[in-house]
């Protein structure tokens, strides 16, 4: 028997468990596992510090060190992350409707736990106090396999959360870590049809493409952040200026910041100059077409692979376009369906690019950096789901969850 078959096993075992546990236990031992985040947050970033001085030797950029970078306030923002799932509402028992079919029967539909998620991640140790969480509260067992960057941090994350459940009495293989950061697990892992319910990938273009190949159990498709912000010719500059500061700087190196400003012709001039005297000194490289590049006295010229590149860094492409369909047109073609944002004082504008953009969310005057689970109000978050079929945009307690029909009957008999 392999180690992820006894895995699989005892996850599928302690699943049946948490699927029965009450809202008030399961909110107990959330908390308590966040206190102890807290509690030992010294040797968090002990292991951490491993992890970032093996990424230095391996020359990672300083954008994804960010991602992988735990400090005292971020264990402590992890922590906050725990309570605060153990704070929302729970759905798994919730019985959405009920209604009497021409039998008589009573029917209803009624939330219940998805029962195994296996989630593949990269570099950010936050995902696994985030998926834990979540998914504990809905009565799901995990199998978390995060990448090699993390690896430190991420076992003495589960360390803690295991100790915990067992200091608990409950069982700890709720939650569990497969150390293995080899290719070959990873392959294995995707076809554990016997006791994976689901497989959730978040990470960049590659590790999604390749779950999405290899898998043979259903996956739960997270997508890459090529987002972009379309500058109209009807703003308030000002706005305009902070939104794409904000959506560009505040956190490069993350999935919803933005990539690509389209920028009306018509405020192209004054626009770009204004922007460029704020990104520059914060080392932003500019990549431009022809007319913007005249606007813009650094900019590199823009090549095709610019407007398909999700950065994850300190880099911006920039383009003027000649009119709102221009610009949808630039992002119906590029776009990976994410997060999309207008910014614009024309209401007929605002209600197009709403109706005809197609992405998880679509944003008016508003930094696309606001794409995430705890931002709209879900706690943490599993990931931004940029499919159409079960769960779209950031996934918290409800899109881990599935159903099953309730039917009450006093002796009905089909005819």
């Amino acid at each position: 028997m392999s180690d992820l078959v006894l895995f699989g096993q005892q996850a599928k075992a302690a699943s049946q468990k948490l699927a029965l546990l009450d809202t008030t236990h399961k909110n107990q031992l959330l908390e308590k596992m966040a206190d102890a985040i807290e509690k030992n947050s010294q040797l968090i970033l002990n292991a951490n510090a491993k992890d970032l001085a093996k990424a230095k030797e391996n020359g990672i950029t300083d954008a994804l060190l960010d991602r992988l970078r735990l400090t005292k306030e971020r264990v402590i923002e992890m922590a906050e992350g725990m309570r605060q799932v153990a704070t929302l509402p729970d759905p798994i028992g919730e019985v959405e409707k009920m209604w009497k079919n021409a039998d008589g029967l009573m029917i209803g539909q009624q939330r219940v736990p998805l029962g195994v998620i296996g989630i593949i991640y990269e570099s950010r140790p936050n995902v696994t106090t985030d998926a834990a969480s979540l998914c504990f509260k809905t009565g799901n067992a995990v199998i978390l396999r995060g990448g090699k960057e993390a690896i430190h941090s991420n076992q003495q994350l589960v360390k803690i959360l295991q100790e915990t459940l067992e200091a608990n009495h409950f069982d700890s293989f709720a939650i569990q870590l497969i150390a293995d950061p080899s290719y070959e697990v990873a392959n294995e892992f995707m076809r554990l049809n016997d006791y994976l319910d689901v497989l959730i990938p978040r990470g960049g273009a590659g590790l999604i493409r390749r779950v999405k190949e290899s898998a043979t159990v259903p996956v739960i498709e997270t997508g890459t952040g090529n987002n972009h912000i379309y500058i109209d010719e009807d703003i308030d500059l000002q706005m305009a200026l902070d939104i794409t500061f904000n959506a560009k700087v505040q956190r490069p190196s993350v999935c919803n910041a933005v990539e690509t400003i389209l920028v009306h012709e018509a405020v192209a001039p004054v626009f770009l100059s204004e922007l460029e005297k704020l990104l520059v000194p914060e080392g932003v490289q500019l990549f431009a077409d022809k007319q913007a590049k005249a606007y813009l006295k650094s900019a590199e010229l823009a090549t095709e692979l610019d407007w398909e590149t999700e950065y994850l860094d300190l880099m911006l492409a920039i383009k003027v376009v000649h009119s709102l369909d221009e610009a949808m047109e630039h992002i119906r073609h590029y776009g990976t369906k994410h997060s999309e944002a207008i910014v614009t004082n024309n209401y007929f504008a605002t209600q197009r690019f709403l109706n005809e953009v197609d992405a998880a969310a679509v944003y008016v005057n508003a930094s696309t950096r606001f794409t995430d689970g705890f931002m709209f109000g879900f706690g943490a978050e599993i990931g931004i789901s940029t499919q159409k079929l079960h769960a779209r945009g950031p996934m918290g307690l409800n899109e881990l969850t599935s159903t099953k029909y309730i039917v009450y009957g006093n002796g009905q008999v089909r005819k």
